[in-house]
C-alpha cells in the first residue's frame, strides 16, 4: 500500500540492478512514486521493472554508466521525458574491491574513484541545475560507514566514501533549494563484496557479513529521508547492524 499517495515523486536510482538499489526501487514503487532505474545490467532492470509493474507507482529503466557524464545527462533527460521533472536522485552505484595499499592495485583504485566519486558528481551535475531552477529537489548519496571509520584494506574505498560525505555536506551548505542527504550503511548483504580479489580482504569481509543487514534496511532509511516534509532536510543517516561490531 502507498504511504505517500498525495506526494508521489519522480525518483532516479543508480545501481538499481541489485542490492540497496533494487531494494530501494521496490520500496519506493510500492509507495506510489515514479521511479527510473539505472544500471549497466539492463536485463536485471527489465526483470525488476516487469515484476513491479502495477504494484503502486510507475517504473521505467534505462542503461546507465555513471562514469560517463554524458550518459548520466541522458539518463536524467529520459526521466523528464518519461515522468516529468526530477524530484529525487538516489546516487547509489558503488564498488568496493578492498585490498591493502601495498598490493598496488591501481586499476581497482581508479575504478573506485570513477564510480564512487565521479559517478556521484556526474549525477549531481545532471539534476542540480533544474532542481535549483524549480526551487526544490532532493539528492541522496549513498556513502558507507567507511566514510567515518577507516579499516585495513579499505583505505581507498573509505577515502572515496568520505569524499561522498564531503560532497553531500558541501551541497547542503551551498544550496538552499535542494535537500541533501548522506546515507551511510554498515555491512549489508549485497553483491558489493563479491568482486574483492584480495584473499585476506575477502576473508575479512566474509566474517563481517555474518551479521550483515538486509538491503531493505537501507531502503527504509532512504524512504524515510524522502518522506519528510519539504522544510525538513535529513542530512545524514548511519545504519549499522545491532550486533555491535562497529561494521
Amino acid at each position: 500500500m502507498s504511504t505517500v499517495p498525495n506526494d508521489n515523486k519522480v525518483i532516479l536510482i543508480t545501481g538499481a540492478s541489485s542490492g540497496i538499489g533494487e531494494a530501494t526501487a521496490r520500496r519506493l514503487v510500492n509507495q506510489g512514486h515514479r521511479v527510473l532505474l539505472g544500471a549497466r545490467r539492463v536485463d536485471r532492470l527489465q526483470a525488476l521493472a516487469e515484476e513491479l509493474q502495477g504494484t503502486g507507482g510507475q517504473i521505467a529503466y534505462r542503461a546507465l554508466d555513471v562514469t560517463d557524464a554524458a550518459d548520466f545527462q541522458a539518463f536524467a533527460a529520459h526521466a523528464i521525458a518519461t515522468f516529468g521533472p526530477v524530484d529525487v536522485l538516489v546516487n547509489n552505484a558503488g564498488v568496493m574491491p578492498l585490498s591493502p595499499l601495498s598490493a598496488g592495485r591501481l586499476d581497482e583504485w581508479d575504478h573506485m574513484i570513477d564510480v564512487n566519486i565521479r559517478g556521484v558528481l556526474h549525477g549531481i551535475a545532471a539534476v542540480l541545475p533544474a532542481m535549483e531552477a524549480r526551487g526544490q529537489g532532493h539528492i541522496i548519496n549513498v556513502a558507507s560507514i567507511g566514510a567515518h571509520v577507516v579499516v585495513p584494506t579499505g583505505a581507498v574505498y573509505c577515502a572515496t566514501k568520505y569524499a561522498v560525505w564531503a560532497i553531500t555536506d558541501g551541497l547542503r551548505q551551498e544550496s538552499s533549494a535542494v535537500r541533501a542527504t548522506t546515507i551511510s550503511p554498515g555491512v549489508v548483504d549485497t553483491e558489493l563484496a563479491d568482486h574483492i580479489r584480495d584473499a585476506d580482504a575477502r576473508e575479512a569481509m566474509a566474517s563481517f557479513r555474518r551479521i550483515a543487514l538486509r538491503a531493505d534496511a537501507i531502503a527504509g532509511a532512504i524512504a524515510y529521508a524522502i518522506a519528510q516534509p519539504r522544510e525538513v532536510d535529513v542530512n545524514e543517516v548511519i545504519v549499522r547492524p545491532s550486533a555491535g561490531t562497529g561494521a
